[in-house]
């Protein structure tokens, strides 16, 4: 009898120095060599041993079986979410296995920029070397369709921002909740829209905004430069905008304007067509749409840039003229 309980007292100071040990090691810093965060990723449908041994393989961690039983006794192992995660330097095997469970993967940033063209969007995205590439080969007018979306004209149609993103997300992926976001925000903004506005669409007044964008990044002058364009389109003057012939020129346009270009006749051409031209031109920002559809009151019709960002507004041809003496042909 004295044996037996000899044996099994021996048995459980074995049992208590084992899980002690145990213990330890799972809450002891690894010590994988590097100064830095050190990556890895856990691959959809990967069995956590095969992971736990490819870490071991890279010298991120020791006694792969170990940890991987540990964490299928304690039920763990089946909560881990597949992804690519940050290892750094003081974690522990404990720490490194929560942060599976959690999904704290690791997240990336792309911004669209206001103003960009969508083919511009497409290209940044292209670029970006952690997102899947799905778009090689698309224009602006198969964009739409390569997303999966209706059918048109892609340009204008993505709220520039900045996107955070997950390793596996996909450049179609991003442009999807560009887009998704540029309803949101439009549709909201057309809800509350001055009345009387001369734009019978949101996708009218998305194709204001974007002049606006393209003309100005000062934000006092959006409102105005929405007011000259408003006036302009109700007593049916030409909105004779620069940005927008320059986008009807497409890739022949070499930086430099000229009376020529004012004379072709392509569709964005609003020296020589009256109204809107058929899209966007470009992305435009949350400024942008707020002042296409709130502009300021006054009775504008002419802006020229001063050169320094900012714009002078004219009532008068000839206050106009004067303007573009001043700060254009000086």
């Amino acid at each position: 009898m004295k044996l037996a309980a000899s044996s099994l007292i021996l048995i459980m100071l074995v049992c208590g120095a084992g899980w002690w040990y145990v213990d330890r090691w799972n809450n002891a810093a690894l010590e994988f060599d590097a100064a830095s965060p050190h990556m890895v990723i856990l691959r959809p449908g990967e069995s956590f041993m095969v992971f736990s041994r490819r870490l071991a393989e890279s010298g991120v961690i020791e006694h792969p079986e170990l940890w991987a039983r540990l964490a299928q006794i304690r039920g763990l192992a089946r909560l881990v979410k597949a992804g690519e995660y940050y290892v750094a330097p003081g974690d522990t095997p404990e720490i490194l296995l929560q942060r599976l469970i959690a999904g704290d993967v690791v997240a990336y940033a792309v911004s669209l920029i206001e103003g960009w063209t969508a083919m511009q969007a497409v290209a940044e995205l292209a670029a970006h070397d952690k997102l899947v590439k799905e778009l090689a080969g698309v224009t602006a007018e198969t964009l739409l369709g390569a997303l999966g979306l209706p059918d048109g004209h892609g340009e204008g149609l993505f709220f520039p921002d900045t996107y955070r993103f997950v390793a596996g997300d996909s450049d179609a992926d991003i442009l999807r909740r560009a887009y998704a976001m540029m309803r949101t925000e439009l549709e909201a903004m057309w809800q509350d829209r001055e009345p009387g506005l001369p734009y019978q669409t949101p996708y009218e007044a998305l194709i204001v905004a974007s002049l606006i964008e393209k003309e100005t990044g000062r934000e006092a002058d959006r409102v105005h430069i929405s007011q000259v364009f408003r006036a302009r389109l109700e007593q049916r003057m030409r909105l004779q905008t620069d940005p927008s012939v320059i986008y009807g020129l497409g890739d022949s346009f070499d930086g430099n304007l000229t009376r020529r270009h004012l004379r072709d006749d392509t569709p964005y051409n609003t020296y020589v067509h009256r109204g809107l031209p058929p899209t966007p031109i470009a992305l435009p920002g949350k400024q942008s749409l707020h002042a296409a559809l709130h502009p300021a009151a006054g009775d504008f019709l002419y802006f020229v840039a001063r050169g320094d960002g900012s714009s002078q507004f004219s009532r008068t041809l000839a206050e106009h003229q004067a303007a573009v003496r001043k700060y254009q042909l000086r």
